[in-house]
């Protein structure tokens, strides 16, 4: 039962996802096509933007 749960809660393969997507795959491991680059581009901005965001929240929050 306790280990069903730790499978299903297990967040290592997101961030697995996180620090894949911005270095480039040199192995040839995954697929290449266009709407796969576009997606991965696409996700890179909204990362950057909720990470800004985020900074943004605590500084404004520290500050008052």
């Amino acid at each position: 039962m306790i280990q069903k749960l730790k499978h299903f809660f297990s967040i290592g393969p997101v961030f697995a996802y996180f620090f894949r997507i911005f270095r480039k795959d040199t192995e040839g491991k995954y697929p290449h096509s266009f709407n796969l680059k576009m997606m991965h581009g696409i996700n890179k901005i909204s990362i950057i933007m909720f990470l800004i965001c985020v900074i943004v929240m605590v500084t404004r929050c520290a500050s008052r």
